[in-house]
């Protein structure tokens, strides 16, 4: 249970009625959200890839380590014979470049209130002045670090899959559970984390053992699978070094929309509007979204956004989606083209169990858990044809693309997982019908992209898929022209 944070106030010397009304507001707002927060229940589903994972699965939070059974999973004489999983690191700090970001502009509502002489001219409603107040706790060594609340989310999660697919995640199958991981500390420690869970769904009460020491070992880097992203030349200098990759999302800050809001927020906060800009603005959100995911808390970051005017979180989640869009989604071909390798690796490990299966020998590898990023799951799901709306995210149709399917928040929160889980049906009628496979996005079943079923027999699932499979080859796929070509921009 996370405790409620100390609110440390740093207060500029100002008359009495205003430093008591800023205490006021300041202890008012160093408080513990209640179950239904209005505000955070009226921001929490905007928040895009920095989202709670429990914002996505509501009954989490009432119950986060009992588990949830999808009614669309497969159950009587089909048995779940191995787990494929890809999961995002649970709950992070900011990275070092968003708090320096905040740093500036916190540094600007200081400069402010040093100007007014320490209180505004509205009091305990002075919002500029309560977040000037506001103690700024981030420091650059956190930098994108996983925190407590992380690692409870990948030990809640290893206790629900283990308590959903107990002959898996059996005790005799401990040893044999296969650990992949990104080698960014987050996920690292998003491993260590979720193998503890484990460890408490075996052995309650007792203190598990340092992750080294655990029968299975601990979670082995591979960063060619779980950041592909970094070792695609093409993608690295068509998309990610390519100053003009994310044109639409630079002319949507420019935009009108996010004029407008820079206008409001500036008018909040009593600071020029000229001192602003939507990286700031946009900065100012997560951070409320960090307080609220790290802390538990509602800040005064949040009251910048207020619940009366929505529209100012969906713009700004549009923002962030057209970022995820352009540069991990469908944007550019590259981008999920170079996820082929991950794609091609989780089928080969479905191959080798159906193989064994056949042979009538034990699965070796009966649960494969992979720790990576949203990065990485974005990608994969785009390659496989999810989430893809009929026309391209841009800059310039945000009121067409309100009800898109591209929503990154909803896709991949933290702690988000695409769960591949392979059957054996004893009592098919043909060896076709013996293997099935159900995958799972955010623990709820996810239909087939191509036909909306639940369940597929996997010999069709590797059919659709062939081309991906078959064809494509990441040192092709990644290799740069040798000359200049178009771009191939949706």
């Amino acid at each position: 249970m996370l405790r409620a944070p100390r609110c440390l106030l740093r207060i500029s010397v100002a008359p009495a009625a205003a430093l008591a009304a800023a205490l006021l507001s300041s202890f008012a707002r160093c408080s513990l959200l209640e179950p239904r927060d209005p505000v955070a229940s009226s921001l929490s589903p905007y928040f895009g890839t920095k989202t709670r994972y429990e914002d996505v699965n509501p009954g989490l939070l009432s119950g986060p380590e009992a588990p949830w059974r999808d009614p669309e999973l497969l159950e009587g004489t089909c048995t779940p014979v191995q787990l494929v999983a890809l999961i995002r690191h649970g709950t992070r700090y900011p990275t070092a470049k968003q708090i320096r970001k905040l740093k500036q502009l916190h540094g600007l509502l200081q400069a402010r209130g040093s100007r007014e002489g320490g209180a505004g001219s509205t009091g305990s409603r002075d919002l500029g002045a309560a977040l000037a107040d506001w103690p700024l706790w981030y420091a650059d060594w956190m930098d994108g670090q996983l925190v407590e609340k992380g690692r409870q989310d990948m030990r809640q999660l290893a206790l629900r899959l283990a308590s959903l697919f107990p002959a898996l995640f059996s005790l005799e199958n401990y040893g044999r559970l296969r650990l992949i991981t990104s080698s960014k500390h987050r996920c690292v420690d998003s491993g260590a984390a979720f193998l503890q869970g484990l460890w408490q769904h075996y052995y309650p009460g007792l203190p598990p053992p340092d992750v080294a020491d655990m029968e299975c070992g601990p979670p082995r880097v591979n960063d060619k699978l779980m950041r592909f992203f970094d070792h695609c030349e093409k993608f690295l200098t068509e998309v990610e070094r390519n100053a003009t990759a994310l044109y639409h999302v630079e002319a949507f800050k420019t935009g009108p929309e996010m004029q407008n809001i820079l206008k409001k927020v500036s008018a909040t906060l009593e600071v020029p509007v000229n001192d602003l800009n939507a990286d700031l603005i946009q900065v100012a959100f997560f951070t409320c979204s960090f307080d609220l995911a790290i802390k538990g808390i509602k800040s005064p970051w949040c009251d910048v956004f207020d619940i009366d005017d929505a529209k100012v979180s969906i713009v700004l989640e549009y923002l962030n989606d057209l970022k995820q869009y352009w540069k991990r989604g469908y944007g550019y071909t590259i981008n999920s083209r170079s996820s082929c390798t991950l794609f091609q690796d989780i089928f080969q490990h479905l191959d080798k169990a159906v193989e064994q299966k056949q042979r009538s020998q034990p699965v070796s590898s009966p649960v494969i858990l992979q720790f990576g990023h949203a990065e990485t799951l974005l990608p994969l799901l785009s390659l496989m044809g999810y989430f893809k709306d009929k026309e391209p995210l841009t800059a310039y149709n945000y009121k067409e693309q309100m009800h898109r399917k591209f929503r990154s928040g909803h896709i991949v929160p933290y702690a988000s997982n695409l769960i591949f889980v392979l059957y054996y049906c004893e009592n098919a009628k043909t060896p076709k019908e013996q293997f099935r496979v159900q995958m799972l996005l955010n623990e709820k079943v996810l239909p087939l992209a191509y036909s909306q079923e639940t369940v597929s027999f996997y010999d069709d699932l590797k059919n659709h898929y062939k081309d991906i499979l078959q064809s494509c080859q990441t040192s092709e796929e990644c290799e740069l022209a040798k000359a200049n070509s178009t771009s191939d921009e949706l």
